[in-house]
């Protein structure tokens, strides 16, 4: 048996920084070189400490920029322009697509599938978009839906 320090999550064993005994052959030919764990030496766990320091750092930092960047789309309008028939009819619909393309023309470039819309918009009217920014961090963001 070889103690491991696992540097990512693996279900069968454990969450990231425990320290797991296993196989010695299970560590040599599958952990150890898919990089899920590392042995448990004093020295390893130094610099296992250490990278953590330095992703807990970088994961605040990208917390405070989302928490910024959603300040910004509370106060950020949108305008869809959508063609439309007879009695106000929508052809077609809003889709995460049309709306990312807008946010890009507002100088966002926010990725389709972090705009939390549940289904397509339809019909014209003010909607109001949850848009995922980080883990921890959602921001709305409005948009109009307006005929040609």
């Amino acid at each position: 048996m070889i103690k491991l320090i696992l540097r990512q999550d693996y279900d069968p064993l454990g969450k990231v920084g425990e320290i797991i005994s296993v196989k010695d052959g299970f560590a040599r030919n599958f952990l150890i070189p898919q990089r899920i764990g590392i042995q448990a030496t004093p020295a390893n766990m130094k610099i296992f400490e250490e990278e953590q320091k330095q992703v807990q750092k970088r994961l605040n930092k990208d917390k405070q920029s989302s928490e910024k960047m959603a300040k910004e789309f509370e106060s950020l309008s949108l305008t869809a322009t959508v063609a439309v028939g007879e009695e106000d009819k929508v052809f077609g619909s809003v889709t995460a697509q049309m709306v990312s393309d807008l946010l890009k023309v507002k100088g966002f470039d926010i990725d389709k599938r972090k705009i939390l819309l549940d289904e397509p918009i339809k019909a014209l009217g003010v909607y109001n978009i949850p848009v995922k920014l980080h883990s921890e961090v959602e921001a709305n963001v409005r948009v109009w839906v307006v005929k040609e």
